[in-house]
């Protein structure tokens, strides 16, 4: 049988009149308001909502059966309950009873036709049942480690070229001349702009030498009040990606000048002639400097580097920013990303701002967040999606706090005993964090939304969940907050922990939906049923900057995972540090990306 007649021989069946019936003579009550009769029952179902003491039964049934656990309908109509053998009798003898309710799925049925029937009025009523729960609701706090199920890893295959690419490799490159160092020497030195120091080194803590260090871990000197820069510039020259796209002279420098030189340093607009500084302002561009940096770091030299021009152009580019005073590091991150985005905004000019793939900036970062606000009255969703670079996470303290025994606590070890102390009753985690941010909130009084079913300003509940999963997702943690009220602003010293590897599953959009209407029947807009999800939510933290100090003024610092080693970057700096120390640090933005992309073998490159 051919497709065609085959789709010929499929026919559906024909609505119900019984159900156009009740809902054509108006005398039955709305579906839509029928979740006030409904609550939710795990998991993710609805049911008839009743007193706690209270047991429905067939009416028609004997005392002695009434209480069988059989399936149990409510008539709309009268709301006389019956058991599947009664509830067509029950029709039969009054016309317009028809229409029965599942006492314990909350699904409609037919007792003439005796079958399911499908109204989207009310299933928008069971949607609102069992969203304004899941507003109030507390979820459970996420089971330790050890006990989560272990998910399916993804065999690492390294990349071996074949005896074309080998050719090329061999006729293109030149052999990489390295100097060798001594590792096994007892002192480590350590050297900065203005002076050099020789110390006694320890594998956990002090600084190390400079030849014992992977290939690319440079300091970065101070150049007054820089180590907001120094501290994202550490994290980003480390990012897989970012470090493959320039090392690979994907955007080289030289290409760039000569383009804005062709551009021209004279540009004309109304009519009037104006020439631009040719020694610096034709050409400012962030990537450039970046790539500068990244040719500087990964080179021979390992002596700090002193990012001058770089911060020269990022004056030029933030002009408001610019002075020797402390800078919030999100702020600069941001800011450069904007920066590196504008000069290449050519290039995507017909494209949309947050699809990532107009510049290596947001190929990397760029993130879709998806927005529902849900009205109370209806049931009718409005979607938005809005692109990000990064993900704001506030503190939950309320619901996300994790006691710490003491003798847990007498495990760590010294450098961290004392910070993990005076923070043991006030600790919150990443995935609470998660949590909170794609919980339901309902909105206030004063932020009522306009409903375009109800065609009025109606009370209404707000989700959020991320539609699209950045290559590499920033996490920033709300330190700094303002109280309009006190008009005064503080920091929160409240310590977070974090995971290494994090599954980004259960906060997409698409489990967000699932969980929210259970096995309901929907379309939803943007929900992908990709095989790949589950890999791709697998994520692997490489880099964490931290604050240290009080709003006023702090210091901030890095610390990278390179060769699952931990080391850490404080300005000209550089040491390996235990993962204890790491975790007890107080984190500010955390960097992770997908573990399908996370390349150990790339990290394999060192100096001796």
């Amino acid at each position: 049988m051919s497709s065609s007649s085959a789709a010929r021989a499929i026919r559906l069946p024909p609505p119900c009149p019984h159900l156009a019936a009740y809902r054509s003579g108006g005398g039955g009550t709305p579906f839509r308001s029928l979740h006030r009769c409904l609550r939710p029952r795990p998991p993710s179902r609805a049911e008839v909502r009743r007193d706690p003491g209270e047991v429905p039964f067939c009416a028609s049934c004997p005392p002695a059966a009434a209480h069988r656990g059989l399936r149990l309908y409510a008539c709309l109509s009268c709301a006389a309950v019956s058991c599947h053998a009664h509830v067509s009798d029950h029709a039969a003898l009054r016309p317009g009873h028809e229409i029965a309710l599942d006492v314990d799925r909350a699904e409609l049925f037919c007792a003439a036709c005796r079958d399911q029937v499908y109204d989207p009025d009310f299933d928008a009523a069971v949607v609102i049942a069992l969203t304004s729960l899941s507003c109030s609701r507390i979820p459970p706090p996420p089971p330790p480690p050890e006990k989560c199920a272990k998910r399916r890893r993804v065999e690492y295959r390294p990349w071996v070229p074949d005896p074309k690419g080998r050719a090329v490799i061999g006729r293109r490159s030149s052999p990489l001349l390295v100097q060798e160092g001594n590792a096994s020497s007892a002192s480590s030195t350590t050297t900065t702009a203005n002076s050099t120091t020789t110390t006694t080194s320890s594998p956990s803590s002090s600084a190390s030498s400079p030849s014992s260090l992977p290939r690319g871990l440079r300091g970065i000197n101070n150049l007054g009040n820089t180590c907001f820069m120094n501290s994202v510039l550490q994290a980003l020259l480390h990012t897989p990606l970012l470090r493959n796209y320039f090392l690979s002279d994907r955007h080289n420098r030289y290409v760039c000048q000569q383009k804005s030189k062709k551009k021209g340093g004279i540009k004309e607009k109304s009519n009037v002639v104006e020439r631009k500084n040719p020694a610096r302002e034709s050409h400012v561009c962030l990537a450039c400097d970046l790539d500068t940096m990244y040719a500087a770091v990964f080179s021979e030299d390992r002596k700090p580097f002193s990012p001058a021009n770089f911060l020269y152009s990022w004056w030029q580019h933030a002009s408001n920013l610019a002075s020797y005073e402390q800078q919030d590091a999100h702020e600069f991150f941001i800011s450069m990303l904007d920066g590196i985005h504008e000069k290449e905004q050519d290039q995507c000019k017909h494209q949309s701002h947050g699809n990532g793939d107009c510049c290596i900036a947001h190929k990397v970062f760029s993130g879709i967040l998806r927005s529902d606000v849900t009205c109370t009255i209806c049931g009718f969703t409005s979607t938005t999606y809005d692109p990000c670079v990064d993900i704001s996470l506030d503190l939950d303290s309320s619901r996300d706090a994790v006691q710490i025994a003491t003798s847990k606590l007498q495990t760590c070890e010294s450098d961290t005993e004392s910070m993990l102390t005076s923070q043991a009753y006030g600790i919150s985690t990443l995935m609470g964090c998660l949590e909170h941010f794609t919980r339901p909130e309902k909105l206030g009084a004063d932020q009522k939304f306009f409903c375009e079913n109800c065609r009025a300003r109606q009370e209404s509940l707000k989700q959020m969940s991320i539609r699209k999963i950045p290559l590499v997702t920033c996490f920033h943690i709300k330190r700094f907050e303002h109280s309009l009220i006190r008009n005064m602003s503080r920091k929160v010293d409240r310590h977070l922990h974090f995971p290494f590897s994090l599954d980004m599953g259960p906060y997409l959009s698409s489990s967000i939906l699932r969980a929210r209407y259970g096995n309901r029947i929907f379309a939803f807009d943007g929900d992908d049923s990709d095989a790949s999800t589950d890999l791709a939510s697998e994520f692997e933290l490489f880099a964490v900057l931290t604050h240290s100090g009080k709003l006023e003024g702090g210091h901030y610092i890095t610390y990278l995972r390179l060769n699952n080693q931990w080391y850490k970057c404080d300005d000209a700096w550089v040491s390996h540090v235990s993962e204890s120390i790491v975790r007890a640090s107080q984190a500010y933005m955390l960097f992770y990306v997908q573990k399908i992309l996370y390349y150990r073998a790339s990290q394999h490159v060192f100096a001796s």
